[in-house]
């Protein structure tokens, strides 16, 4: 980001219960805070209902904040194959908003967001919350740890494309390293 034109991005965890957002402007000067919350969906009985939701307050906050990059959270599998299906139609209706407004969208897995943050893709929320403030230098009492999640992939999205060494960090991961490259393990 160094001589790039300031960017304004937002993060998005996606859930069909609590959806968190993060919004950080990046520049000359690094990341900045600019704002967090939270779409609390439990009060919506119906699944496209939710879906319905989550498209018009992702459409609501890209009017708000212009971001020039949405940043979301792949879907991970779980034990219910249910949960998986419900999570990527979340993803569909906030990345659907960002598509529709012209803005460039790019997906990171929850293990790659808390390695760029923490160093550990096995961090708790707890560590990726403390460690997206000591980034930010902001002090947050988030009431849901989904907001400082959405801030930790945007964060991620800053050092993926402000650092490109950040992208060759994928390869920190010996187990992969070796199975990707067989012939350079004697």
């Amino acid at each position: 980001m160094d001589n790039r034109k300031p960017q304004t991005i937002i993060g998005i965890d996606p859930g069909t219960y609590i959806l968190g957002y993060g919004v950080i402007r990046a520049g000359a000067r690094g990341p900045e805070f600019v704002d967090m919350g939270v779409l609390d969906l439990r009060k919506i009985k119906e699944h496209f209902a939710k879906i319905a939701f989550i498209y018009r307050e992702v459409s609501r906050l890209i009017g708000v904040y212009s971001p020039d990059v949405l940043s979301i959270e792949s879907p991970f599998y779980g034990k219910n194959p249910q949960v998986i299906l419900k999570l990527g139609r979340a993803q569909g209706a906030a990345v659907t908003a960002a598509v529709n407004a012209g803005i460039a969208v790019h997906e990171y897995a929850p293990r790659k967001a808390k390695i760029a943050i923490t160093g550990n893709g096995a961090a708790s929320k707890e560590q990726v919350s403390m460690m997206s403030q000591k980034i930010l230098g902001v002090k947050l009492a988030p009431e849901h740890f989904d907001a400082t999640d959405a801030l930790a992939i945007a964060l991620c999205h800053y050092y993926q494309s402000s650092c490109p060494a950040a992208a060759a960090a994928e390869h920190s991961d010996w187990k992969k390293f070796i199975a990707e490259h067989p012939d350079r393990v004697k």
